[in-house]
């Protein structure tokens, strides 16, 4: 019996070692999986927050056109390069996106503006 279990070990001990890496593998693989979501996530709300800003920016100094576009592009290259390094968005889904937060601030902020002027 003992002759059996010396000769087995080491065959056990590589299946064990394939099962173990097996595992590990999957569990890393879930876990970027996991892990990458979040953090295209993140990227994806910081891309949004800076196009917004920039687009609040545009709108208070009055910019209207390729004037306030080009603010707000501008403002998101130099404040969220990582997330459009990330993302990597076309310059046409960017322009897209700048124009239509361009859109929501001039419908919401001009009455926040005159609110906080008339105070």
């Amino acid at each position: 019996m003992e002759n059996i279990i010396a000769a087995s070990t080491p065959y056990l001990l590589e299946i064990l070692g394939l099962a173990l890496t097996g595992i590990i593998g999957w569990a890393a693989t879930k876990a970027r999986e996991k892990w990458g979501i979040d953090i295209a996530a993140r990227h994806r709300d910081a891309l949004h927050s800076a196009l917004m800003t920039g687009a609040q920016l545009a709108v208070s100094r009055e910019l209207t056109g390729r004037a306030a576009l080009d603010l707000i592009l501008g403002y998101v290259r130099s404040s969220v390069p990582d997330a459009i390094g990330a993302l990597k968005p076309s310059a046409a889904v960017l322009q897209n996106l700048a124009e239509a937060k361009l859109k929501d601030a001039q419908d919401t902020l001009p009455g926040a503006l005159h609110n906080a002027i008339a105070r």
